[in-house]
């Protein structure tokens, strides 16, 4: 078992005291968006480790690692089932202001996507690539603080009321369509127009709308706070499709493939399948892949399905989803309790969130976290929060 050495990441829209704040630690004045603990090669965790050529502890990186002994790190049965790397990557997120509304590819589009821009030559780093690697990217985000979000279309008739109560003429086009029948279809005409229309006009929309929607308040006031962040950006209108939701500390979203969805603000714990395939519908100055978002986004209307954990005899509150990539639960540790058996046959990442917990012969702190191999007996104990994050093999 190893302690972790993290990688905060300083996107535009980080919050600049959250993780500060749950690190213990003085801001720094920056945006600190997320922190990474897992294998990504842009931003690997790192660990000390005896080095193969002497006896001294030196700090490598866990890609490293796992690339020198791939079954000792994560056992044969997560490398025959996903090969010899780290299946998911582990985040704490702390938005500040909105992330670009998107959606991810499943498997089977993440390949094709991925070989077909290959074999056209396009280089990775361009702006216009669409598909970064061959995987998909399955994701789930769990709240540490109340925490704002889209998921999932909501239904037709809903978003029609939504933009009707706005009193904007422009507006009138797709509340019409929105009242077409079949939903999926009304859907996918709406957000075709939204994303399509002319930028000039559709500027001009946004800003009224944002304007209504600052004066209606109540459940408009989401997008008044969108619309201060993206000004002009037809991803406002775009917003107005999808389910608005609030999470409590503990409660949780999966985003499955073709789910549109944007956070918009709070603290949580994320993870996902270690991919970087984006396909963004707005609330971004980056590219976006009209005809190809259109062919991977899932035109219907869904419940955003908040997740709590499920609690066992052992303590592991787990929350269900349908991979095999990530596996995410948590631990609620109180003093004077028995040690919790956490050992297993597949790779882990401990993350303590709260509390002082004891993690074999290390003591944790919130932000803290540690990498224990395949097979190696590890138990908790003392106060506090733990979340797990392993793989079904």
């Amino acid at each position: 078992m190893d302690r972790l050495s993290n990688t905060v990441r300083p996107y535009a829209w980080g919050s600049t005291t959250a993780i500060p704040e749950l690190l213990g630690v003085d801001p720094t004045g920056e945006p600190q968006a997320e922190m990474w603990m897992g294998a990504h090669p842009g931003a690997p965790s790192r660990l000390a480790r005896i080095s193969g050529t002497s006896d001294a502890l030196t700090e490598q990186p866990l890609t490293d690692i796992i690339a020198a002994d791939p079954e000792r790190e994560l056992g044969a049965a997560a490398v025959e089932k996903f090969g010899p790397r780290f299946p998911f990557l582990l985040k704490l997120l702390a938005a500040g202001a909105p992330l670009s509304l998107q959606v991810h590819p499943d498997l089977e589009q993440a390949r094709k996507g991925y070989e077909d821009e290959e074999r056209r030559s396009v280089p990775i780093d361009a702006p216009h690539r669409t598909y970064k690697d061959a995987n998909h990217k399955p994701e789930l985000i769990c709240a540490l603080t109340p925490f704002e979000g889209l998921c999932g279309f909501r239904r037709p008739t809903e978003a029609a009321q939504a933009m009707a109560a706005l009193g904007v003429d422009s507006l009138k086009p797709y509340v019409d369509l929105l009242g077409a029948q079949p939903e999926e279809a009304a859907l996918r005409e709406v957000l075709t127009a939204i994303l399509t229309a002319d930028p000039v006009e559709m500027a001009e929309t946004v800003t009224a709308a944002a304007a209504a929607a600052e004066r209606l308040g109540g459940a408009h006031a989401p997008y008044a706070r969108i619309a201060h962040h993206f000004p002009g950006d037809p991803g406002v209108i775009a917003a107005m499709l999808l389910n608005y939701v609030q999470l409590q500390p503990g409660e949780a979203l999966f985003l499955g493939a073709g789910v549109p969805h944007a956070y918009l603000g709070g603290l949580g714990v994320e993870i996902m399948a270690n991919s970087d395939n984006v396909l963004r519908c707005g609330l971004t100055p980056k590219h976006i892949d009209v005809p190809e978002l259109l062919r991977i986004v899932r035109f219907e209307a869904t419940d955003p399905g908040i997740l709590r954990p499920e609690a066992s005899p052992s303590g592991e509150e787990l929350y269900e989803t349908p991979v095999d990539e990530f596996r995410l639960s948590r631990f609620d540790l109180s003093p004077g309790a028995a040690p919790v058996d956490l050992t297993r046959h597949t790779p882990q990442i401990l993350l303590c969130t709260a509390g002082a917990p004891r993690v074999g012969t290390l003591d944790l702190t919130p932000g803290a976290s540690v990498f224990v191999p395949s097979g190696e007996t590890v138990e908790a104990s003392g106060t506090g929060t733990l979340f797990r994050a392993t793989v079904v093999a």
